[in-house]
């Protein structure tokens, strides 16, 4: 398939938007759940990368839907995007940032679940 480079950049463009959007939502519907039922604050790394997995999926999904070629390495470069996108939202917003073991593991773990999204999303077509 013949894409444009600047169809492929909007698609990509829609793709980090749709993960951030599903981002978003999700964490809306965690911090209602937080505030107004028993679920522990001790649950929340684990909901916070099952929100960062479905996002990526969902995203990677999406462009290799639109694409329809190189599933692997076009979700990875969603996923990869998504936590260079984090990484630098949380330089502005917190200063004190730690890249540490486990935000290494968040990287590795970004590009791995944004290379499965789109191989789903290949064989999705």
């Amino acid at each position: 398939m013949d894409i444009k480079k600047s169809d492929y950049a909007l698609y990509l463009l829609k793709g980090i938007l749709i993960s951030y959007i599903v981002t978003f939502l999700m964490l809306t519907i965690i911090s209602l759940l937080l505030t107004y039922t028993n679920l522990k604050e001790s649950s929340i790394p684990i909901l916070i990368t099952v929100v960062m997995i479905v996002s990526i999926v969902l995203g990677s999904i999406y462009l290799t839907l639109k694409i329809g070629e190189k599933g692997w390495l076009n979700g990875g470069i969603i996923g990869l995007l998504y936590i260079v996108i984090l990484i630098i939202l949380n330089k502005i917003f917190i200063k004190p940032f730690m890249f540490n073991v486990y935000f290494i593991t968040k990287i590795i773990v970004s590009l791995v679940i944004g290379i499965i999204g789109g191989m789903i999303g290949i064989n999705l077509k």
